[in-house]
């Protein structure tokens, strides 16, 4: 497997006092960030997941209703009276509870009633109901009296805490019920797009939890018992940011093509060639060459090197330096004005990677701000960059993502990027330890440089034995390549087809 340096990297090493001087402008850091003017609403998401559709039934109304004057029952095996029961919970303003089958329920208790034996019972008790109307065959062990449903206007409506919810469910057909009893309490109701479990890859749902920021949330559907941080996912899509495409994962239906290098410096990478006005337009066209060349929308992006590798040791003694984030800001900026995201790259020399990263806390806290760690560059105390390749452990990798998503998780921001630059196995050591965090979407990017079959060898190598649900990312080279691909070459002969191409 053959990856050389990049070539246009190695010249940073004449010119560290350029990019020090390149592009400085005012600091934003007083700049209010999206999660700053998001509310927040960890303390009023509730989580409806239970396997049985029994358990869920019960467990939404207590999510919505503190108390009802009763309740509509049915069997959850029995589609036309869950039907019919759906019509008339609405009618009533009550909520919709199934049985588990169409006889008698078990009065043993159950994990989800409790010492009250069977739930739909011990939930009309909760619920202080006077009468519960049965749809279809179901029989009820409770001293409740089974009555048709009063007249509508015979019915108190729901508590205005009731109301004010908004309730995500996975599926409204397979969650008739939960559905029915939002209605009834007067709840807003959106659903998931199908096949979709993650409320950050819904734009619909972003828009709607975004829209009532203050209002509680319900998640309705078996499917979100996945969900590690629900709490989080629900603040972050409060805060409105979306991807040009719709929702906030990075990799779920996007793909990007950027434009890598850093500030004032044309010779590590196109990105340097021009103002951050003209960086925006020249990475909108040419991520426009990659139009309908793949089943997934193409955004255009930038990567922009924040810490760069350098030849001498500098006064910390790093062999790095590290832009300040004045400089960076210009970028940022223009890509935020554009819809783009940004990806800070890292060349730690032998500093390390979460010092590095903690310097650009400030641009991290932006939503559109993601991070890529370059392993190559990350030395040892007796080594200096040229004269090796460097590498990185997976514990220090680790450490790095678990900075960020707690970054990412604090402050209520959506999911973010987390690259990896790799050409050589050995420059990730015990690459099958990296740690997943959901706050975070990980991306290898393989960036070697040289002939084609060369490239496609480092290519296969590195996904052998790869973590489980990464994504990849593929470089084309300019200069270095021989040849480079065409975007219809890189669409078609880079398989699996990578979720971030770089244009160095």
């Amino acid at each position: 497997m053959r990856c050389a340096r990049p070539t246009r990297t190695l010249l940073a090493l004449s010119v560290a006092g350029l990019l020090l001087g390149a592009a400085g402008c005012t600091s934003h850091d007083d700049a209010p960030t999206v999660a700053q003017l998001a509310r927040s609403s960890a303390d009023s998401v509730d989580v409806v997941a239970q396997q049985d559709p029994s358990a869920r039934s019960v467990a939404a109304s207590r999510a919505l209703f503190a108390s009802a004057p009763g309740a509509v029952v049915a069997s959850a095996s029995d589609a036309g009276a869950v039907r019919d029961a759906a019509s008339a919970a609405r009618a009533a303003h009550v909520p919709l509870l199934l049985t588990s089958d169409g006889g008698t329920p078990s009065s043993t208790p159950s994990a989800d009633a409790g010492d009250d034996g069977d739930r739909v019972a011990a939930e009309l008790r909760r619920l202080g109901a006077d009468w519960y109307q049965a749809e279809g065959s179901v029989a009820v062990d409770t001293d409740v009296p089974e009555q048709d449903a009063p007249e509508r206007g015979d019915v108190p409506e729901a508590s205005d805490a009731s109301r004010a919810a908004t309730v995500v469910v996975s599926d409204r057909r397979s969650e008739a019920a939960a559905v029915a009893t939002a209605e009834a309490a007067g709840a807003r109701v959106v659903a998931m797009p199908d096949g979709v479990t993650d409320p950050a890859a819904a734009p619909d749902v972003v828009s709607a939890l975004h829209d009532r920021a203050e209002h509680p949330t319900v998640l309705v559907g078996s499917a979100f018992g996945d969900l590690p941080d629900p709490q989080w996912t629900v603040r972050a899509a409060e805060s409105g940011w979306q991807l040009p495409h719709g929702g906030q994962r990075p990799f779920d239906g996007h793909r990007y093509v950027a434009l890598y290098g850093a500030p004032g410096a044309p010779v590590l990478g196109v990105l340097g060639e021009q103002d951050p006005a003209a960086t925006v337009r020249r990475a909108e066209g040419t991520a426009k060459e990659y139009d309908g060349l793949g089943d997934e929308p193409v955004t255009p992006a930038m990567e922009v090197i924040a810490t760069v590798a350098a030849g001498d040791a500098g006064a910390d003694g790093d062999y790095s330096t590290e832009l300040p984030a004045s400089t960076l800001e210009p970028y940022v900026d223009a890509a935020s004005d554009a819809g783009m995201p940004v990806i800070l790259d890292l060349q730690p020399g032998r500093s390390d990677f979460l010092s590095q990263a903690k310097r650009y806390e400030s641009l991290l806290a932006k939503p559109n701000v993601w991070l890529a760690l370059d392993p190559e560059w990350r030395l040892t105390a007796d080594q200096v960059p040229l004269q090796q390749i460097g590498s990185v452990s997976a514990s220090e990798v680790n450490e790095v993502s678990s900075w960020l998503a707690d970054l990412v998780r604090s402050k209520g921001l959506p999911p973010k990027a987390f690259v990896l630059h790799q050409f050589r196995l050995s420059m990730i050591q015990d690459r099958s330890s990296l740690a997943s965090h959901p706050e975070l979407d990980v991306l290898i990017h393989v960036d070697g440089q040289g002939s084609q079959p060369d490239k496609q060898a480092t290519w296969k190598a590195l996904h052998q034995d790869a973590p489980e649900g990464v994504h990849w990312g593929w470089k084309n080279f300019y200069d270095e390549d021989t040849p480079m691909l065409s975007p219809q070459q890189t669409m078609a002969d880079v398989q699996p087809t990578p979720s971030l191409i770089t244009y160095q």
